[in-house]
């Protein structure tokens, strides 16, 4: 079972390289922009708390979902942008084993037995 769910992570990963696609941005920009939701870890210089509520406001996919189809109404191409990467990034991250963070500590996740790596 957890390899169908990180194969369905996958298949969703790939469909935000394919919606990123029909932005008609360069290429580069993908993988640079792919990176940047883990920003949401400088919470954890706080404390464990702030770290995974910070940390899972940009790992979950609803809010990537909910900010790309705003600016899909809006016809706004960079809050596409913004919520197919954060999208893309949280797919890729369960598919590796990598979940949402509770607050006592960065390595207790709703995945921890599953993680890849």
């Amino acid at each position: 079972m957890e390899i169908l769910i990180q194969l369905e992570e996958l298949t969703m990963f790939v469909g935000c390289i394919y919606l990123f696609s029909r932005l008609n941005l360069k290429w580069w920009w993908f993988p640079l922009l792919l990176i940047l939701p883990d920003l949401g870890m400088m919470g954890y210089l706080v404390n464990p708390a702030t770290g995974a509520f910070t940390y899972n406001i940009v790992h979950f996919k609803g809010v990537g979902v909910v900010i790309g189809l705003y600016g899909l109404a809006k016809n706004n191409r960079k809050l596409m942008l913004v919520g197919i990467i954060l999208l893309a990034h949280a797919t890729m991250d369960r598919a590796i084993g990598a979940g949402l963070k509770y607050p006592d500590g960065f390595w207790h996740t709703n995945l921890s037995s599953k993680v890849f790596w």
